[in-house]
């Protein structure tokens, strides 16, 4: 069924559909037990005032999350962004989501829940990538979309708690799949998780990839990433830092592996093999802090486009580091 509308919670609360409006609105006069009583009808409804359509009329924006989140665990850079790309044409968004702590999932929440999500990719099981999806699932019930392997994975971590049933959907590499006009193509790629994927998603004629947490890039990667209007490309690390810092050597290893991550040069070497015209953003994410700079991974992958075998300077795009403390800056395509 589709989401509760204000409608539903004045039936419930035994008010007008214009007091519950006036719920929502801290700035309106109201007796106090009535905006109680409303709030308690919106929470038993699950629902939360669009921020995009007040009116609900539609009952939906079509709008997709994808979260991500770091943790202390060195395994991982810390990263807060979000990649946020209105498809105009079409009326869709595609929200990504980066937290930096758990200390911020509270405020996530209420934030998704403004733009009515439609789904949740996972693009694997790692705890960067998960925690929180738990507490998200079993309060609001948002579809959580992800491959075979990841959720046998998940379900077996503790960490997040017993998962409800039904809101789990199995997904296959190279298999897409719609959520509402939104066309949503996984992709395999190289890391040490158990079936990790990377998303190309499709309204209308316009494209936006994620690709994050991959040790290399190959042909078929890059096909998956070709004539998109936007991407968010991993940049984790500079390889001297990597190299001579504290890291312990199996760990280096790890991450110079091929099921490691990407550095900085090969994160500019990859974006050199899928620039385009009509190419219109380019988020660099997954920066680690321990062993990378925004201005180094910036400066090193404008170095290899503007240097690579390509007909392209890097000032002819619109490059720039998803940052970790805020939002960054919404992309219209």
């Amino acid at each position: 069924r589709g989401h509760n509308t204000s409608i539903d919670v004045a039936k419930l609360a035994g008010v007008s559909q214009a007091t519950v409006s006036r719920a929502f609105n801290p700035a309106s006069k109201m007796n106090p037990s009535t905006r109680q009583r409303v709030l308690d009808a919106a929470s038993a409804l699950k629902y939360a005032p669009d921020a995009i359509a007040r009116s609900l009329i539609s009952n939906s924006t079509n709008i997709v999350a994808v979260i991500m989140q770091n943790t202390t665990n060195p395994f991982y850079a810390t990263v807060l962004s979000k990649l946020s790309i209105r498809l105009r044409s079409m009326g869709k968004q595609i929200l990504f989501f980066y937290l930096d702590d758990e200390g911020h999932m509270k405020d996530l929440i209420h934030q998704i829940l403004q733009y009515r999500v439609d789904g949740i990719l996972i693009t694997h099981e790692h705890s960067d990538h998960i925690k929180g999806l738990g507490v998200i699932s079993r309060k609001y019930g948002i579809p959580i979309y992800t491959t075979g392997g990841t959720a046998d994975a998940m379900l077996r971590m503790k960490s997040l708690g017993k998962m409800p049933e039904g809101l789990i959907h199995e997904i296959r590499e190279d298999e897409p799949f719609e959520i509402k006009d939104l066309t949503v193509n996984p992709f395999t790629i190289p890391h040490d998780a158990a079936q990790p994927v990377g998303y190309r998603l499709e309204c209308g004629e316009h494209s936006v990839g994620i690709a994050t947490d991959l040790g290399k890039y190959n042909d078929y990667i890059v096909k998956n990433l070709e004539n998109l209007d936007a991407v968010l490309l991993e940049a984790n690390h500079d390889i001297r830092m990597l190299q001579v810092g504290k890291y312990p050597y199996y760990l280096k290893q790890r991450i110079l592996g091929d099921r490691g991550h990407l550095s900085n040069e090969n994160a500019g070497r990859l974006l050199c093999r899928i620039l385009h015209d009509n190419l219109k953003a380019v988020f660099l994410g997954h920066l680690s802090r321990e062993n990378n700079y925004e201005e180094l991974a910036y400066e090193t992958v404008c170095s290899e486009v503007t240097l690579g075998d390509n007909p392209y300077r890097s000032r002819d795009f619109k490059i720039q580091v998803a940052k970790r403390d805020h939002i960054s800056e919404i992309i219209t395509v």
